[in-house]
């Protein structure tokens, strides 16, 4: 009898336990129903895979209190909903700062000049000191978003290419990267605050 076709209530016990082929599992069995539930929230893929990805990882870690006299894929859609909103709610704070920044440069850049071809001796001071700036904040991430973020922004890394290197699954890649770039944007505006 294989895996996919044990009752879920099985597959979940066998989860909880640790065993990793029940996980794979029940995400074979509801990875493209989470998928469809939060497809229509997102108009990039990249979205959606970081979603169902962090939908199924909170969805595991707190498996041990799901009440297996219920069906799972409610309790999924449930987290992955919330999920989809969280991401949501973080891509248009996101939005909100770029428009910010490109008023800010269009707003400074009314002399005339452009800022990204035109780049005079402080600009480069500026950028230099920015640059560090952004190196001190990625030697304070913690461990895990760390190797991932010196990867993608300073080795200049796929994600294809951080996951074979760093023997990491795809999603995950996405998920570090997304949630490092969190992090080092809440640095960043701490500092400025500061």
């Amino acid at each position: 009898m294989g895996y996919l076709d044990m009752s879920e209530k099985e597959l979940v016990q066998r989860a909880v336990a640790g065993d990793q082929m029940a996980f794979r599992a029940l995400y074979q069995i509801h990875e493209k129903a989470i998928r469809g539930r939060v497809s229509g929230y997102f108009k990039w893929k990249a979205d959606v895979d970081d979603v169902v990805s962090e939908s199924f990882q909170k969805a595991f870690s707190n498996l041990a209190v799901f009440d297996t006299s219920r069906e799972l894929r409610p309790w999924l859609f449930t987290i992955a909903t919330r999920t989809a909103l969280d991401h949501l709610s973080s891509i248009r704070r996101e939005d909100q700062k770029r428009e910010g920044i490109l008023l800010k440069v269009s707003a400074e850049t009314e002399d005339g000049t452009d800022p990204l071809t035109d780049v005079n001796p402080e600009e480069e001071i500026i950028n230099g000191e920015n640059h560090e700036r952004l190196m001190a904040f990625i030697e304070e991430l913690p461990p895990r978003y760390k190797e991932v973020m010196v990867k993608y922004m300073i080795e200049e890394l796929e994600y294809e290419e951080i996951a074979r290197e760093l023997g990491l699954e795809l999603n995950t890649v996405r998920t570090r990267i997304r949630r490092g770039k969190q992090h080092l944007a809440e640095m960043m505006l701490r500092g400025e605050t500061e």
